[in-house]
């Protein structure tokens, strides 16, 4: 795209009305996701950095106005189009934000990340604009970019991604921190993420991936490329090495804590905290050092003269016309963005009706089963705040088998009533998306998998999901059904962005039915459960449920 001359920007009081007018509604939405993301700023530590993001953001938009390269759009339908494109991407993300809002509840991370993304989108159609030659208030250069960026680095990592991404740090740190001590004559074991020592054990928890240092030293890379370096080679040096050097650095800060540990020293407490600190502190100020020093290269030549400035015009100049199409354009978006977030948030408010009446699940389950042991789960409302519901029972039914391995049986049902929760909300707490993360691996079914039951104790049910997971060698079948208003939910992969947004599609408006989860599981097929009375007992019970 070619771009036009570089005259010195406006000052904000010569923009008109119009102008300031889209200005103040960006502002607004600034105001509206820092509103949004505060709460999390403070309490997660992965995102500590965001407080400083307000002032980070208009710091570089002033740094892009006064030292930046004067880069200025010419006003023509390529200008057009791509503010155009912009917005509809910005439109689509909030989009997807309402609909998560409805399906998983306002709070969910996946709603803030799309909100986020519809923000940077926004901005970016606004800065096209802004930086036309007819309104010449900011130029698009490096550092203005960079201001949009870092609010992606800001906002919650969706659950799966964020999952994965510890997961994968977890045990990379722990493997080298253990080849690291058999390197050193330290004798140490490796099961997963925790190590093994003389002394006692260490574990790598998701506090101690690195997520933090990464996004922080990120974070960091990106603000320092646009403020103390100018060239592009040198700022894309900077930015390649800002995540290899959060990882070593977090490396060396666990490989430190485990030799400690194997000294006998408690690394909890302030070890842990001081070490987490000083790898923010000491990556941060390299990739200062790093930048002062790439740039301090660059200045031995000589520099060429500065031009010359161009005057300001005259106050008694006639004004120019500055609405041109892509404010045109901008007004439009920010208009259809403003009536798509008053839509969801008028649609997605929880309707929860009073007095219906809840089941004791714990009346479904049996409290005896002949030639069985019957043990009830007594610590389940630490997951109330999670589940959005109090409403949570679950027994488990052991019995001795010839092998010497106690066959074992456990029944869990969950209910919300109409209104408490939304349909994704609970199909995102499936085993497919919390056992992982509690030691169990998903693993795939065999070509000749028995079929799903259909038919218990002669009574047809709908067919469950059926999923088969092992810790170790301990294996687990698991069926389960997810019912709304008395009718069975299918779906696949709760990490999916894609089959949630089916989902709420489906059912994020219809806030008005109860809904029952399921869950059977048993280290034994099907076939070796199926006659025992205590389970026709419990399909009996659930009938009037719907399953």
């Amino acid at each position: 795209m070619s771009v036009a001359a570089s005259p010195a920007p406006l000052a904000l009081r010569r923009l008109d009305g119009v102008a300031l007018t889209l200005l103040a509604a960006l502002a607004v939405a600034v105001a509206i996701i820092c509103w949004r993301l505060w709460p999390d700023w403070r309490t997660n530590p992965d995102l500590s950095h965001g407080l400083f993001m307000p002032a980070i953001f208009f710091l570089l938009l002033y740094d892009a106005r006064t030292s930046g390269t004067l880069r200025w759009m010419p006003a023509n339908r390529t200008s057009t189009t791509v503010v155009a494109l912009l917005l509809l991407g910005s439109l689509l993300a909030l989009f997807a934000a309402g609909l998560y809002a409805a399906a998983l509840g306002w709070p969910h991370t996946v709603v803030d990340f799309s909100l986020v993304a519809a923000l940077v989108l926004l901005l970016g159609a606004g800065l096209v604009a802004f930086a036309g030659e007819r309104i010449r208030f900011i130029p698009l250069n490096w550092t203005a970019l960079v201001a949009l960026a870092l609010w992606v680095l800001c906002a919650p990592i969706p659950p799966g991604t964020y999952s994965r991404l510890t997961l994968s740090l977890q045990l990379w740190v722990s493997e080298n921190v253990l080849r690291a001590l058999h390197l050193l004559a330290v004798p140490a074991i490796r099961h997963g993420n925790v190590i093994e020592l003389a002394q006692g054990r260490v574990g790598i928890e998701e506090a101690c991936s690195g997520v933090r240092s990464l996004i922080s030293c990120v974070f960091a890379g990106l603000f320092f490329s646009a403020t103390l370096v100018r060239r592009p080679w040198a700022r894309a040096l900077l930015i390649g090495l800002a995540a290899p050097l959060a990882i070593l650095m977090n490396f060396l800060r666990s490989l430190t804590l485990t030799l400690l540990a194997n000294r006998g020293v408690d690394i909890s407490g302030t070890w842990h905290d001081a070490t987490g600190f000083a790898v923010l502190g000491v990556t941060a100020a390299l990739l200062a050092g790093l930048a002062l020093l790439l740039e301090s290269r660059g200045k031995k030549s000589p520099a060429a003269p500065p031009a010359p400035a161009v005057p300001p015009e005259p106050a008694s100049s006639p004004s120019r016309p500055r609405m041109d199409r892509s404010l045109v354009c901008l007004s439009i978006g920010l208009g259809l963005a403003t009536a798509l977030s008053i839509f969801f948030v008028l649609n997605t408010r929880s309707s929860a009706r009073t007095g219906t009446p809840v089941p004791n699940l714990y009346s479904l389950l049996p409290p005896a089963a002949a030639g069985w042991q019957v043990e009830t789960t007594q610590d389940l409302f630490q997951f109330q705040d999670v589940l959005q519901t109090e409403y949570l029972a679950q027994r488990t039914y052991l019995r001795a088998s010839a092998s010497g391995q106690p066959i074992q049986v456990t029944i869990y049902a969950a209910y919300w009533r109409p209104g408490q929760a939304s349909v994704s909300l609970v199909a995102s707490h499936t085993p497919d998306a919390c056992w992982p993360g509690s030691g169990w691996s998903l693993e795939p079914l065999a070509p000749n998998t028995p079929a799903p039951p259909t038919v218990i104790s002669g009574r047809p049910v709908s067919p469950p999901e059926y999923r088969f997971f092992k810790s170790a060698n301990f294996p687990q079948h698991v069926w389960f059904w997810h019912l709304f208003d008395g009718r069975p939910i299918s779906y696949r992969d709760p990490y999916s962005a894609t089959e949630l947004l089916r989902i709420a599609w489906r059912y994020g408006f219809r806030r008005d039915g109860d809904q029952l989860f399921v869950r059977v599981s048993a280290n034994v097929p099907w076939s070796q459960i199926a006659d025992e009375p205590f389970i026709a007992q419990f399909f009996a019970r659930t009938q009037a449920l719907g399953l």
